[in-house]
């Protein structure tokens, strides 16, 4: 009972740090997109943000961590002197980033041309590679916060590390007003801000470690065996992690072909994120240590009440979320970004990728509760054939319906990889044991949540039409968006507890949780 509590809570202190997170992000996309609306200047400097988050995936949170987690967890259950091997995995980390940043400063426009190529010739490259050698050294800011990250999340200890991202967002958006206040050029101005957000991040998950006992300094990186089962273990996790990445390449080369379809998909991006960031990554952060330490502890019991119930979570707030992304795009999209320089016809591009994505949403949000299952049993191996089937569906698609479907396509390829990918993790999990199954719970809520996501969506669409004349261009759109919103949920909660999917004293017990 006490490990279900502490798991629930850490789903929703994770959840509730990364939904601020994601808000003031929103503030921050919806400053950028009305400043700089899809023209040159944004897509140069949301490529060159990409770069340094692309690399942070590939090293920390994808590769290193999937692999340090699980070891570090194991040897805080086993009382087996988690800190030197965390401060060994500290320095090995910092001296390859480091590495890999004095390299991007060399080459940083081929980096560009191999994330954009679109950009050639084009006033957009010589931006983007300016704005690319100022934020490139946030990837050893970041990969090293996201390290320490992962010793606060297998220490029970979530909040810093799911509160470090506001640290960006609030550094941007304060950016933004300064460049505005001072006339300053906006890109160049976040750009700085990324590097200083940086420190910042880093400074706060540091201090945090710290005070939970663990002090992680810089040391002369060695190859102990610890560090050797490490490497083996995150060698094919970075492999996927590239296939990932690449997913994510072949997306922004396509849109690059498309005046202005960077920002399109960026925003788009930006609406899916937030179910997926609130959910997929609060489940992510918190099941990983927890399934570690319980097959560890060859509780297979509990370690399928946890998966369980992640997929539970995951499922009751995702499936609506999807839904309503599909049915109601361009009234999201045009209440949120359309002001300044973001016009109607960026709002109907962005919506017609925001309608897509949502459509792969569930996929990516499932993935995220059955990748632990591997990577607590240090099968790293698995997810990676898994990512390189995905990549060849998302390429294959993207590339080749670019020429029917315009940008469009890099979001139909990610939704349709999202969709394989979820489908040969659910497969391989079959192999692993009892800890993968579904339980008669689970199995008994899924067609409710189902129903009543669909009902839900059919009131949306009703509702959209009656409340359009204070959606679009009036100064009432935000109450609309919000009675809209409040209408959805309304029907949907009535659905899930008029069906007995729910008890109102569950949906008590979640919110007082």
């Amino acid at each position: 009972m006490i490990q279900k509590i502490r798991l629930a809570s850490g789903f929703f202190t994770v959840g509730i740090w990364t939904l601020l997170s994601k808000v003031l992000g929103f503030v921050r996309d919806i400053m950028i997109a009305s400043a700089m609306g899809s023209g040159p200047m944004a897509q140069a400097f949301l490529i060159a943000f990409s770069l340094p988050n692309m690399f942070r995936r590939f090293f920390a949170e994808g590769a290193f961590n999937t692999a340090f987690v699980p070891m570090f967890s194991k040897k805080v259950e086993a009382g087996d002197s988690p800190e030197n091997f965390a401060r060994e995995a500290f320095s090995g980390l910092a001296s390859i980033v480091l590495v890999t940043v004095l390299l991007g400063q060399i080459f940083m426009p081929f980096l560009v041309l191999a994330m954009a190529s679109g950009f050639a010739d084009d006033a957009r490259f010589a931006l983007t590679v300016d704005y690319g050698r100022i934020v490139f050294p946030y990837i050893l800011l970041i990969s090293l916060a996201a390290l320490l990250s992962g010793v606060l999340n297998a220490l029970g200890r979530f909040a810093a590390a799911a509160a470090a991202p506001i640290l960006l967002n609030i550094i941007l958006v304060s950016a933004m007003y300064l460049a505005q206040f001072m006339g300053w050029e906006i890109g160049t101005a976040l750009s700085w801000a990324v590097l200083l957000a940086g420190f910042a991040q880093m400074a706060l998950v540091w201090w945090a470690a710290h005070k939970a006992g663990i002090t992680l300094l810089p040391r002369r990186p060695r190859l102990s065996p610890d560090m050797k089962r490490l490497a083996i273990i995150a060698f094919p996790a970075a492999l996927a992690g590239g296939v990932v990445q690449v997913n994510l390449l072949v997306g922004r080369q396509v849109a690059s072909y498309f005046d202005g379809a960077v920002a399109w998909l960026s925003y788009a991006d930006r609406l899916y994120q937030l179910p997926l960031g609130v959910v997929g990554i609060a489940i992510g952060v918190v099941l990983l240590p927890d399934l570690s330490r319980r097959l560890r502890a060859k509780d297979d019991t509990g370690g399928n009440q946890s998966l369980n119930r992640a997929a539970e979570f995951s499922l009751v707030l995702t499936l609506p979320s999807a839904v309503a992304l599909m049915v109601i795009p361009t009234a999201l999209v045009s209440v949120l970004f359309q002001r300044g320089a973001f016009d109607a016809v960026d709002t109907a591009n962005t919506a017609f990728a925001v309608a897509i994505y949502g459509a792969g949403l569930p996929s990516f949000v499932l993935a995220k509760v059955l990748a632990p299952l591997f990577f607590a049993r240090e099968d790293t191996k698995s997810p990676f054939r898994f990512a390189v089937v995905s990549m060849v569906v998302n390429a294959g698609l993207a590339i080749g319906l670019s020429p029917y479907f315009g940008f469009l396509a890099a979001a139909i390829g990610t939704s349709v990889a999202g969709w394989s990918m979820l489908a040969l993790l659910w497969f391989g999990s079959r192999k692993l044991g009892p800890a993968a199954a579904m339980d008669a719970r689970l199995k008994g809520k899924l067609p409710k949540i189902v129903l009543a996501s669909f009902v839900m969506g059919a009131v949306l669409l009703g509702a959209a039409y009656g409340l359009a004349p204070w959606l679009y261009g009036s100064s009432l759109r935000y109450a609309a968006l919000g009675a809209l919103v409040a209408i959805g949920a309304l029907v949907y909660a009535a659905i899930l507890i008029g069906s007995g999917a729910f008890r109102p004293s569950d949906i008590k017990s979640m919110l007082r949780r």
